[in-house]
């Protein structure tokens, strides 16, 4: 979910976004989980800079004792991503013999914020399995997929995203046979780094629409590109798996549950439902009791919440009493505030385009996106209106959306793209300080904001 503030400066993901160019230079980002394993390898550099020299970082260590979970992350800048030890996976089955969800938390920084990541698997007709976005190849979660019986032929990483890419090298020397097929115009910062520096070879690129991937007679693809976006552009690549009438995306769209992840753990819950710092400075000048927090079913809820309301706001209103905002954000399909703010209004053309080309070619009945809920049960309708916002932005120059969706898009659109101001106050602010020093643009689709 942090992906998508990284098109400006979100902190735990796009600060350090592994970088790749499809042209005369091979770029990438950062570390990705250090371990027991070890590997390091000193390649020459394709920059073509004299003594430069691209350095092989991957990871994954797999001792902790039986569990199976043991996964040894320190990396990321400025933030490293959790837990940095241990990462439980959960499996479930979407759609019977067909597609199957893995998920572990993922937490932000050393703060005590985390959300669920997933990687979806689709099984092909050809037996072999699609991997959608990796996460951290433990041993238990490499056992969960071997479970299948059917070989990992194609893993994919759909986005720039350092959260989603950090993963893609180890997980892809567990699978040496699979290739591995990445989204466009990857880029790194503060420095552009070779994609081998983040462990990941021979990668190729997706392109938009194309008709040539090995998959293209089962799962379609369309490619969200901005470059217009903040430091570095925002890439998002859709999928559509024909047979199950489902469409995949990583960032463009989340549904937050009432209840948490279950791989999520308690000690994560009850951590967020202390009265900590930000929660003093974010009481509304309420009293805070300091007390200790008792392990019940009202605190692990009430750190669900805190969580899910710092990660789509970054500084909501109110965490000593988040049940009220809470409420509005969850349990129906969003654009997150953050994506919203910080990419998406930026770019309002682009992405209705891709929206638009979603919606028309595309009658999915579910969503997998990469965090909170899935599979989403929802329509070209509910997915139009959930980026009803783009027509307060765009106005009446924007007329292509499909005549069926366009009544019900525009009566639930607003409801859909609805957040509580108190809470946008803080992503305003911000969005605001980024255009006045320039990492944002002042334009909106080439107008003043």
């Amino acid at each position: 979910m942090a992906a998508a503030a990284a098109a400006t400066l979100h902190p735990n993901t796009a600060l350090t976004q592994n970088s790749l160019s499809f042209r005369s230079q091979s770029r990438h980002s950062f570390l990705g989980g250090l371990p027991k394993n070890l590997f390091l390898d000193r390649k020459p550099s394709r920059s073509g800079r004299k003594g430069a020299a691209g350095l092989v970082v991957a990871a994954a260590g797999e001792n902790d004792g039986g569990s199976g979970r043991f996964y040894l992350n320190f990396t990321g800048f400025p933030f490293p991503l959790g837990p940095f030890l241990n990462r439980r996976t959960i499996r479930t089955e979407a759609v019977k013999d067909c597609i199957w969800l893995f998920e572990q938390e993922q937490a932000l920084g050393f703060s005590s914020v985390s959300t669920n990541i997933r990687m979806t698997v689709i099984k092909l007709k050809s037996g072999g399995l699609w991997v959608h976005a990796p996460i951290a190849p433990t041993k238990e979660c490499i056992e969960l997929l071997k479970e299948l019986n059917a070989p990992v032929e194609y893993i994919i990483l759909p986005t720039f995203a350092y959260e989603h890419k950090i993963f893609v090298g180890p997980f892809s020397r567990k699978f040496p046979r699979a290739q591995v097929w990445v989204a466009p115009r990857q880029w790194s910062w503060p420095i552009n780094l070779p994609l081998e520096f983040f462990g990941i070879f021979r990668a190729r690129a997706l392109r938009d629409e194309d008709s040539s991937t090995p998959w293209a007679d089962e799962i379609e693809q369309k490619i969200l590109s901005s470059p217009e976006v903040g430091i570095g552009p925002y890439v998002e690549v859709a999928f559509y798996h024909r047979r199950s009438r489902t469409l995949l995306v990583t960032d463009a769209v989340i549904y937050v549950p009432r209840q948490p992840p279950a791989c999520i753990s308690k000690d994560s819950l009850l951590a967020s439902a202390k009265n900590g710092l930000a929660v003093k400075i974010l009481s509304k000048g309420k009293e805070v009791p300091d007390e200790p927090v008792v392990d019940n079913k009202l605190n692990r809820q009430k750190g669900w919440e805190r969580m899910v309301l710092q990660i789509l706001f970054l500084g909501p209103s109110n965490l000593l009493e988040p049940t009220a905002s809470f409420a509005q954000m969850s349990q129906k399909l969003i654009v997150s505030p953050i994506v919203k703010t910080l990419v998406f209004s930026k770019v309002p053309e682009k992405v209705r385009d891709w929206v638009d080309r979603i919606a028309k070619d595309w009658p999915f009945r579910r969503i997998i996106p990469a965090h909170f809920a899935a599979p989403i049960n929802a329509s070209r309708s509910d997915f139009l209106a959930a980026f009803g916002f783009l027509d307060e932005l765009l106005g009446d120059r924007f007329t292509t959306r499909p005549s069926l969706s366009l009544l019900f898009a525009s009566v639930m659109g607003k409801a859909a793209s609805y957040f509580p101001p108190d809470d946008m106050k803080t992503l305003s602010s911000l969005d605001q300080f980024l255009v006045s020093v320039g990492v944002v643009k002042k334009t909106v689709s080439g107008r003043k904001q």
